[in-house]
């Protein structure tokens, strides 16, 4: 059905990717995530994981280590694009934290993606004027190879957030919704809540509420 006159198409999701950076310590999970400033016109003061959209270089770069055939298959669905959604989690990760995951030559990154795994993919509303399609990857902590925690101050206040605080800060839905399937996949090592093998969960939007396919409520 074509839009009623006079309403504006919904715009076309641009490709992002994001990375979930995990530390076991003790009894809890640590989470590294930084605050967004007032400014920026996208998910402004709020909690986020390192990230960004994917770029046309993303799709050039050659990883330093494949991603696992069974992540690179579901990242590249409905496009062949699995290794440029990895190799911009991992770029967007380093520009934004400092951390590197992979090798540096000079100045550029070569990422290393046998360590990720996906987790979920987010589309923002159709109402929004600016929209991604997020894959969200993880990664345990002990894979980092350099760099020290800093970045390119885009994101503010870097920090290792416990899940049992992460509501502390303030989160938007998507980002309490990953950090929900962290501390069931991770925290408490249990199965990826997916009745469809193959899959992760879709976080996505059905009236102006959040509506999540592929996921089984625990």
């Amino acid at each position: 059905m074509s839009a009623p006159l006079g309403a504006a198409r919904p715009v076309t999701p641009r490709h992002a990717a994001s990375l979930v950076i995990y530390e076991q310590r003790a009894d809890d999970v640590y989470v590294l995530m930084g605050r967004r400033s007032k400014k920026h016109r996208f998910l402004p003061d709020v909690y986020v994981f390192p990230g960004g959209r994917v770029d046309t270089a993303d799709a050039a770069l050659t990883p330093l280590a494949p991603l696992d055939p069974s992540i690179a298959e579901q990242l590249s669905q409905p496009a062949n694009m699995a290794d440029a959604i990895a190799n911009a989690a991992v770029r967007e990760t380093h520009e934004e934290t400092g951390l590197i995951i992979g090798d540096l030559e000079g100045e550029t990154l070569r990422p290393d993606h046998s360590q990720l795994n996906f987790i979920a993919r987010a589309i923002t509303p159709a109402v929004s004027p600016i929209r991604f399609n997020t894959r969200f990857l993880t990664l345990d902590a002990q894979h980092i190879t350099g760099g020290d925690l800093g970045g390119s101050g885009e994101l503010i206040d870097l920090r290792w957030i416990p899940l049992a605080e992460v509501h502390h800060v303030p989160l938007v839905d998507v980002t309490e919704f990953v950090l929900e399937l962290v501390d069931r996949t991770i925290k408490r090592e249990e199965p990826l809540p997916c009745p469809i093998p193959g899959s992760v969960p879709l976080f996505t939007y059905y009236k102006g509420k959040p509506f999540i396919r592929n996921y089984e409520h625990g």
